[in-house]
């Protein structure tokens, strides 16, 4: 058997290097680099490698850990997971802070592989710096907390295990009914052990997405189902678009005239004025599909987990003989609201159940014209919201609106926490398919800039505006720096509305005064954060990290500040002041939070007595 000598570290990299996923018979090379920030525990090991062995691979330099893993996911999720970047970090402080960002892939189905340094598998060096000593189990390191958020983990402790490891993390990535976070912890001194490697390890490998087509059997029981059923309501979640199935969506939807509402992941699968798309549904949704949902008798889900802002913690679909048919990959998600489960591909089962349907020659009982009607309301509700004026400053919805009529329509917007992905659900009107990038499955604070640096290096030829707020922007911002360093320009639209509004509008809704979420001085007199606001100038800051800065006091500033941004060849930021509250409401919509049932508050007891009530009136799915 030929072999050839490697460290481990330097025998990962080759692997990596030769990992191919072909999708309808295209072939994409899996692994297109690595980003790293690179300390004790990863840069003699993995550092070394990349310098001298890292073949085609691509080296990113991240700013921050979680930082670097939200830009590998969202550029993975921006190429629908037929691409991504490996992400390496140091032991201990470094490698946890990747866990925030691993858990946001893995709430959301996207492929990243996380390598952080790990303790010394030889305990030689006992306790090596920034080792965490668990005295019950000295097996333990801080790497074991990526166990709950990975879908795959394993520590490396001797360099023959990673040709084990390697291939069982490709089958978990390039799965997508199990994809997610995976994680191989790497001791330092294993990833500098050399070992006599079988050449044949580091052969091409091509790894085969086999589109899953529907059991027939599944098709009958789903035809037997909506033969019964004469208002249904299609539900398009983000497998959608990762299946590139939008042209089956509007066909089958239009075979049957059957209404299409969006959740935050599969908004922008079908354009906003198309006939039968009547919006946003849930929490964040629009009155027309929130109002169809309460009526429908048949909720068909095509690629969505069916979180508790689609479903609107279980309370959008009113009419007692409502029922459930969902189209996954993922069998843990056809199986939901005990639906009728069509484990497959979200094109492949489309396809499969539109033909059947047309065999026994289906028909929905909605009227086009109603369906038209209650879409219609909805549009000039959005006009009015985007046009809507506020004697004190820019209104948010306004600023929005005048986004919306200034950028391309094949820009791509990003955004992931807040009061804004609330909006752009609502109101944001997309025509083509992923121009509409949200993290809303784990609402992700600090995803916003990072993702849209990911989705830069996935669409570079496309226009990236990150959309966020003051609150996000102070939390995470390092990747701004890192799409500066690599000649990937994002526009940063930063909407100044002096804190975290959108749980300071939450607090207040369930009976609160308001405390701790807004940005203001502490207050001499009352000891509490209640002074003025505190004057941040983001402009300048923005500046101070080398991209281009605006700030947009008024409506024409923000129209010339988009213009001038779109002509700019670096990283720019247009700092947007907005007038606190002026963001968009629930639309016949409720969200299931505890609130407290003692309280020294009067309201919050009032209010916690409604939630309750709500509660128990909401029928068991």
């Amino acid at each position: 058997m030929n072999t050839v000598r490697l460290t481990m570290a330097q025998a990962l990299l080759r692997f990596l290097d030769q990992q191919y996923i072909s999708v309808d018979g295209e072939e994409t090379k899996f692994v297109k680099g690595v980003m790293g920030i690179f300390g004790h525990g990863n840069v003699t090991g993995i550092g070394e490698a990349l310098e001298h062995s890292a073949g085609e691979l691509v080296y990113i330099q991240g700013k921050n850990e979680q930082g670097m893993v939200h830009a590998a996911a969202a550029f993975a999720k921006q190429s629908n997971r037929k691409q991504i970047y490996a992400c390496t970090s140091s032991i201990g402080p470094g490698a946890l802070n990747m866990i925030t960002a691993a858990a946001t892939a893995t709430v959301n189905r996207i492929p990243v592989l996380l390598l952080p340094g790990d303790n010394f598998a030889s305990r030689q060096p006992d306790p090596v710096l920034q080792q965490l000593e668990v005295v019950s189990d000295y097996t333990v390191s801080a790497n074991e907390p990526f166990k709950s958020v990975s879908k795959y983990w394993d520590r490396i402790v001797r360099p023959e295990q990673l040709m084990t490891a390697a291939v069982q993390a490709m089958r978990v990535l390039t799965d997508p009914a199990e994809t997610g976070a995976v994680t191989l912890a790497l001791p330092q001194d294993v990833q500098a052990e050399a070992y006599d490697y079988p050449v044949h390890f580091f052969d091409r490998k091509v790894h085969y997405l086999d589109r899953r087509p529907p059991v027939p059997d599944a098709i009958k029981r789903a035809v037997k189902l909506m033969a019964e059923k004469k208002k249904p309501l299609l539900i398009a979640g983000g497998g959608v678009l990762y299946a590139s199935a939008s042209s089956e969506l509007a066909a089958f939807a239009e075979a049957f005239r059957i209404p299409v509402a969006e959740t935050q992941a599969g908004k922008s699968a079908i354009a906003w004025n198309h006939p039968l798309n009547v919006g946003a549904i849930g929490v964040t949704g629009a009155l027309a599909a929130n109002k169809i949902a309460q009526e429908a008798d048949l909720i068909i889900g095509i690629g969505t987990r069916y979180s508790d802002f689609t479903t609107a913690s279980k309370s959008a679909f009113g009419n007692p003989d409502v029922q459930f048919i969902n189209v996954n990959v993922s069998g843990f998600d056809s199986s939901k609201l005990n639906g009728v489960a069509i484990t497959a591909d979200a094109k492949e089962g489309l396809i499969a159940l539109q033909a059947a349907l047309e065999d026994v020659r289906y028909q929905s009982g909605h009227d086009l014209q109603d369906i038209g009607a209650i879409k219609q309301v909805w549009d000039d509700e959005v006009d009015r919201l985007f046009a809507m004026e506020h004697e004190l400053g820019i209104a948010q919805t306004r600023a929005l609106g005048i986004i919306q009529e200034t950028i391309s329509s094949d820009s791509v917007i990003v955004c992931a926490a807040g009061s804004l992905p609330g909006d752009l659900h609502r109101l944001w009107r997309p025509t083509e398919p992923k121009t509409y990038h949200m993290e809303y499955g784990f609402s992700c604070m600090g995803y916003e800039i990072a993702g849209a640096f990911g989705v830069a290096l996935a669409e570079p030829r496309r226009e990236v505006y990150a959309i966020v707020g003051d609150g996000g922007y102070l939390m995470l911002h390092s990747e701004l720096v890192t799409s500066l360093q690599e000649g990937r320009k994002i526009t940063v639209l930063l909407f100044d509305n002096h804190g975290f509004q959108c749980i300071h509008n939450l607090q207040k809704s369930q009976g609160s005064d308001g405390f701790g979420n807004e940005f203001r001085f502490r207050s001499e007199e009352t000891g509490k954060l209640t002074g003025s606001f505190m004057p941040i100038d983001f402009a300048a800051h923005a500046r101070s990290l080398g991209a281009k800065a605006y700030k947009a006091n008024s409506e024409q500033d923000l129209k010339e500040a988009l213009r001038l941004a779109k002509q700019e060849t670096v990283t720019t930021l247009i700092e947007i002041p907005v007038v606190p509250g002026t963001n968009t409401g629930g639309y016949e919509s409720w969200w299931n939070v505890a609130v407290p049932e003692v309280s020294e508050s009067d309201n919050v007891i009032k209010a916690g007595k409604e939630m309750n009530a709500r509660i128990r009136s909401i029928q068991l799915l």
